[in-house]
């Protein structure tokens, strides 16, 4: 093989090994953005459900469908109608804190593949 047949194959070699680099990393990255959106979903969609319950049992309590009286279901709705209303500002805290936390390998890794796709 003469000179230029072989910086050729270095070439395809290179080419083709990049492609490879670049797709772990974007798979650790595409693994990292769900590692950060993870925790704060579950934590919304339980408690979403939980305070849905907890503001059902008071409108039941309301309707005299369920034991306790009005006042109690009224104070018990009222009790899960604010739950409801502070889950989303939690939810938010909560994905805030874990970009933070994540961010920068998030960031560092989004460059570098970045990087290789415009070389």
């Amino acid at each position: 093989m003469n000179e230029k047949e072989i910086t050729m194959v270095e070439a395809l070699k290179k080419k083709y090994a990049d492609k490879e680099e670049t797709v772990n990393k974007l798979e650790e990255l595409k693994a990292l953005d769900r590692k950060v959106r993870r925790v704060p979903e579950i934590f919304a969609y339980t408690f979403g459900v939980l305070s849905a319950l907890v503001f059902g049992v008071g409108l039941c309590m309301c309707l005299e469908a369920v034991a306790g009286g009005m006042v109690l279901g009224c104070a018990i709705g009222a009790i899960g109608a604010i739950l409801s209303g502070i889950n989303y500002p939690i939810y938010r805290a909560m994905l805030s804190s874990r970009k933070k936390k994540f961010g920068g390998r998030i960031l560092a890794l989004s460059e570098e593949i970045l990087g290789e796709g415009n070389l």
